[in-house]
């Protein structure tokens, strides 16, 4: 997401990560890898209750629409390849 985060800027989509990782282990990560988006800390679980996301050992990505709707949840997410399937959701979406 980072290497293409100029890609979903121009198109005014706006990324997060969100995990039940503590704020100072999101800030060294973010720092490490010069991320330029926000990660959030969930440490309490609410968020992840929410989207149904604990138990999960693997990455999982949930695209909202404008409204605040899940318009996709994507269980298998591959880091070198999922921006690009998201950007490709997206402008499906926007037609």
């Amino acid at each position: 997401m980072r290497n293409n985060y100029n890609s979903f800027d121009k198109i005014n989509a706006k990324i997060l990560g969100i995990s039940t990782d503590s704020i100072k282990s999101h800030a060294d990560f973010a720092k490490k890898y010069k991320l330029p988006f926000s990660l959030l800390s969930d440490t309490n679980k609410n968020i992840s209750k929410n989207y149904n996301a604990l138990g999960f050992n693997r990455r999982k990505s949930y695209l909202i629409n404008p409204d605040g709707k899940i318009a996709k949840i994507y269980l298998k997410v591959k880091p070198e390849e999922h921006a690009q399937e998201v950007l490709a959701d997206l402008s499906t979406m926007a037609k």
